[in-house]
């Protein structure tokens, strides 16, 4: 005996549609993004090439304001321990190789 599925309904659509972004606002949270890791990559380009010998493909949380810098194998765990500091802080994690990201486009 087979089974027979139902006819499922494809619902395409945004989860909240009342939450919609103009374009401006886009462009300004794109703008605010890019300026925040303008702010945060220096620290992570100053460390660097002493943490890559040691800490080869780590990660590194920066929170710009006060310069301080947190290192960690997990991602998830540095994240941890960069927010039991700065609790309400805007981090950015950075992971130690040539490029700073992880895996490739």
């Amino acid at each position: 005996m087979t089974n027979v599925k139902p006819n499922r309904t494809v619902r395409r659509g945004r989860l909240f549609p009342e939450i919609q972004w103009s374009e401006e606002k886009k462009a300004q949270w794109r703008a605010e993004r890019e300026a925040f890791y303008q702010r945060c990559k220096p620290i992570f380009d100053r460390l660097k090439p002493e943490l890559i010998d040691t800490h080869y493909n780590w990660y590194m949380a920066v929170e710009p304001d006060s310069g301080e810098y947190f290192i960690d194998k997990d991602d998830m765990q540095v994240a941890n321990i960069a927010h039991e500091k700065y609790p309400k802080a805007k981090l950015q994690v950075f992971r130690i190789n040539e490029t700073g990201v992880c895996g490739t486009i």
